[in-house]
């Protein structure tokens, strides 16, 4: 079946990653976001299947944040967690009344929303003592993050695919790092996945910025079938002295 064939590509590269990466250990306790959108559903249903024949042993937790969104669906969320034989999470947070208080004009709405989120897994890490997050990052949201920072904030920075989390308690990991987005767009709809929206207001939906640069990248990919490999391969071959970086060596 193709939704197989499909889930078998995801899951090879994500071991690949895992590999590289040295992402998982033996005995880590590990988060999983779960936000019920096809990036979330992807990472659990591979790491759950990749923990069947790993030679290491490891557990996931799925953690649900709750952003306090009107008609956010934490119930289905909850019964598609339980058919895979774990138990879900729920984290209810006062997000949208912080980010209606607090967000400034010309700021992005999706971004304050993903920070305060971020805060509440770490809060629920520690709670439930897990010492690591994996989060449902994908290539494209890699390379994405690349042409965001280096168009919008001067900085050539990506997302890594390990990392120590802000708070310096807990690491984070990104096993999704080489699964395209229409792979994983593509198995959740053979799979018949139910997928939740976040149920933000419209606000949040209208000139974002990332969304202009998939555009981007869509165009240039019809011309090059190859630009987002070659993207994602250049996070992993930096030519520091070709740089203008003063810190980086001495002119």
């Amino acid at each position: 079946m193709e939704e197989q064939r499909l889930f078998k590509r995801i899951k090879r590269l994500t071991g690949q990653a895992i590999g590289e990466f040295n992402l998982i250990e033996d005995n880590d306790r590990i988060l999983v976001a779960v936000s019920g959108g096809k990036d979330s559903w992807a990472l659990l249903h591979v790491l759950q299947e990749l923990s069947r024949r790993a030679p290491i042993r490891y557990e996931l937790i799925p953690v649900t944040i709750d952003p306090g969104f009107t008609g956010f669906d934490t119930d289905t969320i909850d019964k598609q967690i339980k058919t895979l034989g774990l138990t879900p999470h729920t984290e209810v947070t006062n997000a949208n009344e912080i980010i209606a208080a607090n967000l400034r004009p010309g700021s992005s709405y999706c971004a304050f929303c993903a920070r305060l989120r971020r805060g509440a897994l770490y809060t629920c890490a520690s709670r439930l003592k897990c010492s690591k997050i994996a989060l449902g990052h994908h290539l494209d949201d890699h390379i994405e993050t690349l042409l965001l920072n280096q168009f919008y904030s001067g900085s050539i920075a990506g997302m890594s695919p390990k990392l120590q989390a802000d708070n310096g308690k807990h690491t984070v990991i990104r096993p999704l790092v080489y699964v395209e987005e229409k792979m994983i767009t593509e198995w959740s709809h053979l799979k018949k996945i139910p997928l939740i929206d976040c149920s933000c207001p419209s606000l949040a939906r209208k000139d974002q910025k990332r969304q202009r640069i998939k555009r981007i990248l869509e165009e240039l990919s019809a011309e090059n079938p190859h630009l987002k490999q070659s993207l994602i391969g250049a996070m992993s071959n930096v030519q520091p002295r070709h740089l203008l970086d003063k810190n980086l060596k001495e002119f």
